[in-house]
């Protein structure tokens, strides 16, 4: 019999009043056009390049799309 697999996911990110410092972590190569716009959109340049945005409800949908090219965390 199969074994389930769990796979974890970045949560998703909800619209806030918080700051997010975001760090892309792989590279855009080989990602999809759109996904490579997406995050040079957030600021981002190259891999471990980290900016600080806004969690507004803009960002924040782009940061659920290319969530497998970043790292966020929340700053106060």
């Amino acid at each position: 019999m199969a074994q389930k697999v769990q796979h974890s996911t970045a949560p998703d990110f909800k619209p806030s009043d918080a700051q997010l410092k975001v760090t892309q972590i792989k590279s855009t190569i080989g990602a999809k056009p759109a996904h490579r716009e997406t995050v040079r959109s957030l600021g981002l340049k190259r891999i471990h390049h980290t900016v600080v945005r806004q969690a507004d409800p803009a960002t924040v949908g782009m940061l659920n799309a290319v969530k497998h090219l970043v790292k966020v965390e929340e700053t106060n």
